[in-house]
């Protein structure tokens, strides 16, 4: 087998360049760490199929020290995060000597195996929900000597027993930071989680623990991760969404030019303060032998609407249905982000308090909030 250190230096130098890791522990810690030892397998669809593929990772290690996350179990129902994404988490959580740090959402042990290279083994905790995920990822750390605490439990609750942290990173998306989490953290410790109320409708947010809770801003780069599930939940179980029937809806004609809102983050943000809950969104068309390029948004209380391509005066036929107009919510969000200048990520915020949690702009004084929880 070729030699594996080579590739990951190649990484470390990779994501150094990107801007995406600057300090010199995690630069070695990249370099030290042998990811294909944690993601023996990883799979792949199979091109023009459905169908996924084993590929064993110790044969493709080009693939698995690059910038690419790696799918642990087919249909892409979990995966080994970009190292790019983990890198900027890990240098903007500014760890130091002595720290100590849990981690929520342990998965394939990886970001786990780099924070004990760096703090060492007895100053890291990560949990998560699946006990086999956990044992798999205790045997495969152990393989390579390092021992952190690793806990099956449901992420929501921390891990009080080895409370307090200087820091919490959460590697999945949660509506809303679960206070347990501030609790657990030392006054003046940090949280890194990706706080995403709705599908694809969030962001990483960094926060400094206070005396009565907690309170930081959004990061101005976009990242990502898969939901947190709680005890019984699966991924890709959704209820089908309500029959759209032109026939039986409202029509106008919108001149808003985002016909795809989830692909303007802070828009879709904005948008979901005021939607109503189980959004589901994609495209359609009712000629399959062209890409379709109609827009359709659906809720779970019935309402739906469906946006046809912009015309070449730039106007869109919307249809829609149901309780909630879900395009007229789309284009309010729309215009009141071009009332408070056109905010990116960098200028809201997030106040955690016991009883409640909300948006900012600009301030944590700001008139301008939004009621997250």
């Amino acid at each position: 087998m070729a030699d594996w250190t080579v590739h990951a230096a190649r990484l470390a130098d990779e994501l150094t360049e990107a801007g995406k890791l600057w300090s010199a522990p995690w630069q070695a810690a990249i370099r030290a760490v042998p990811r294909h030892e944690l993601v023996p397998v990883h799979y792949q669809r199979e091109r023009g199929t459905d169908r996924w593929i084993s590929i064993d990772t110790a044969g493709d290690l080009e693939l698995v020290y690059s910038n690419t996350a790696l799918f642990v179990l087919p249909d892409g129902l979990s995966s080994s995060s970009m190292p790019a994404l983990m890198t900027r988490m890990l240098e903007v959580l500014d760890i130091h000597d002595g720290h100590k740090v849990l981690e929520i959402g342990a998965g394939t042990g990886y970001n786990a195996a780099l924070l004990s290279h760096r703090l060492g083994d007895r100053q890291v905790f990560a949990v998560d929900l699946e006990p086999t995920l956990i044992d798999v990822a205790r045997e495969r750390l152990a393989k390579i000597g390092y021992h952190p605490t690793l806990v099956a439990t449901d992420g929501v609750n921390g891990l009080p027993d080895h409370a307090p942290y200087d820091r919490i990173i959460a590697t999945c998306a949660v509506p809303a930071v679960p206070w347990s989490w501030v609790e657990q953290t030392r006054v003046g410790g940090l949280i890194l989680a990706d706080v995403t109320p709705a599908q694809q409708a969030g962001n990483l947010v960094l926060l400094r623990r206070t005396r009565d809770g907690a309170e930081g801003r959004f990061e101005s780069t976009y990242g990502c991760f898969m939901a947190m599930r709680g005890v019984g939940e699966t991924y890709g179980s959704s209820r089908p969404g309500p029959t759209r029937d032109r026939g039986r809806a409202r029509s106008r004609d919108s001149t808003l030019d985002a016909t795809r809102p989830w692909e303007h983050p802070v828009l879709w943000f904005l948008a979901h303060f005021q939607l109503p809950a189980g959004i589901s969104f994609g495209l359609c068309g009712q000629d399959t032998s062209r890409p379709p390029t109609t827009t359709f948004l659906s809720a779970a209380d019935g309402s739906w609407c469906e946006i046809d391509a912009p015309l070449p005066d730039g106007t869109s036929r919307v249809w829609e249905a149901g309780p909630h107009h879900l395009w007229r919510t789309i284009e309010d969000a729309h215009a009141t982000w071009l009332t408070r200048g056109r905010p990116g990520w960098g200028r809201f915020g997030l106040t955690v308090r016991p009883a409640q949690q909300w948006v900012w702009l600009d301030s944590p004084d700001s008139d301008t909030r939004w009621a997250l929880a």
